[in-house]
């Protein structure tokens, strides 16, 4: 295992791969760990640098009284890849993950030189439902949510199976200060000014069947980035990666090629 101590905050991270090969950066959802990335990571090309991390508050990361400010999560990751010495990294981020990767590719055009905006949004829900949520986790923990998030999360046939429960287990095994926290950091963020002048090559990846930022939104964000390509993984539900690995990394490893990032 491997933790980075930036500042207090103690993050746990993988660093796989060629270490003198061309970086490329997953950031997670909320509610999930560098897990998340298990299945894509085997079926990336070879000769790659492959960094994973648990933001502030999920897996074995630590966890620091919220809420939280994007801004934090933000420099969290910043401080990690100063840490590695990674610079002109191709950053893919899931969610809240690609929340932190446009925060990152606006503030650090050095370390970032793709970007791939995963079931994201520049702005995703309300102040009030998060507010919503971040008092039902409170009152009830992470469990009270769940069910209501798996449908979110994954598609009706994949709740059928039994790889399903272990992602459930995922979720409410996350500490609730974190996911509250984070939750915080997603409602208090707009980023469709700073990601309009974004300007380097940017892949937008959505699920049909995501109920959580569903296929427009992802596409109405990375519509700002001029220039940028938009996929759609059909019968996949907020985690693409998850549930149909080998399309998703079939259309990251184009991206990979496009971009001559290897």
């Amino acid at each position: 295992m491997h933790v980075a101590d930036l500042k207090g905050l103690k993050v746990h991270y993988t660093d796989e791969g060629d270490p003198n090969g061309a970086p490329i950066v997953f950031v997670n959802s909320l509610g999930t760990d560098l897990r998340l990335w298990d299945k894509v990571v085997p079926l990336l090309p070879a000769g790659l640098r492959i960094i994973r991390y648990d933001k502030r508050g999920h897996g074995l990361s630590g966890v620091t009284p919220g809420p939280y400010k994007m801004g934090t999560l933000v420099g969290d990751l910043e401080r990690l890849l100063d840490h590695l010495g990674v610079r002109d990294c191709l950053l893919v981020g899931l969610s809240i993950g690609g929340m932190i990767a446009q925060g990152l590719a606006v503030k650090r055009m050095d370390m970032v030189r793709a970007v791939v905006l995963s079931n994201t949004g520049a702005k995703i829900g309300t102040a009030d439902m998060w507010a919503d949520r971040i008092a039902a986790v409170k009152t009830g923990g992470i469990e009270a949510l769940a069910d209501a998030i798996m449908e979110r999360w994954f598609s009706a046939s994949f709740r059928e199976t039994e790889e399903f429960h272990a992602w459930r287990n995922m979720l409410v095994r996350q500490p609730p200060e974190g996911y509250a926290g984070c939750s915080a950091a997603i409602a208090g963020t707009d980023f469709y000014t700073p990601t309009s002048g974004l300007r380097l090559p940017a892949l937008g990846i959505a699920g049909s069947e995501d109920g959580s930022t569903p296929p427009d939104l992802v596409r109405e964000t990375v519509d700002l980035i001029p220039g940028s390509k938009f996929a759609l993984i059909r019968g996949a539900g907020h985690l693409p990666c998850v549930e149909k690995p080998g399309e998703y990394a079939r259309i990251l490893n184009g991206f990979i090629a496009e971009t001559g990032h290897a």
